[in-house]
């Protein structure tokens, strides 16, 4: 492959010859997502599900409506004293955000989590204490605590 000057209002930069038009475009790694990036997205989506506006979640968090702008597009880093206000403000804990942050970021990255209950103790819960149960909520309050090693 070799290199052409093209000439583009006066600006000369040099194009790849003798390319195949067939050939496959070269393949990139995925893009990493950024952190800061995928907080702002959260935060936004949160604050756009209740309805609110930038400047009422502003308020609320105490934090300057065009930071918080900058926030939620991803180009300030909040802290986590400033991001605990803003989840305060939305009525969300910092925890709920984090973990939409991190499944959007698994999701990004192809990236699978698997169920942190490991398969024995779910097989057990659910032979104690019947089939339809899922969660602790299932269980009768007379039934006592349940242990995994029993």
């Amino acid at each position: 492959m070799t290199k052409q000057p093209v000439s583009v209002n006066g600006v000369v930069r040099w194009r790849d010859v003798g390319q195949s038009e067939n050939a496959a475009p070269a393949t990139h790694a995925p893009k990493s997502v950024l952190l800061r990036h995928a907080i702002g997205e959260v935060l936004r989506d949160v604050r756009q599900r209740q309805a609110r506006t930038l400047r009422e979640v502003s308020h609320s968090a105490r934090v300057s409506l065009g930071y918080l702008s900058e926030v939620e597009r991803g180009q300030k880093e909040a802290s986590s004293e400033l991001l605990a206000s803003i989840c305060e403000a939305l009525d969300i804990t910092l925890s709920q955000m984090l973990r939409e942050v991190s499944d959007r970021m698994a999701a990004e990255e192809n990236f699978t989590v698997p169920d942190t209950v490991p398969a024995e103790f779910s097989d057990q819960f659910k032979r104690e204490y019947g089939i339809s149960a899922t969660s602790s909520k299932d269980i009768p309050r007379d039934a006592g605590t349940y242990t995994a090693a029993r």
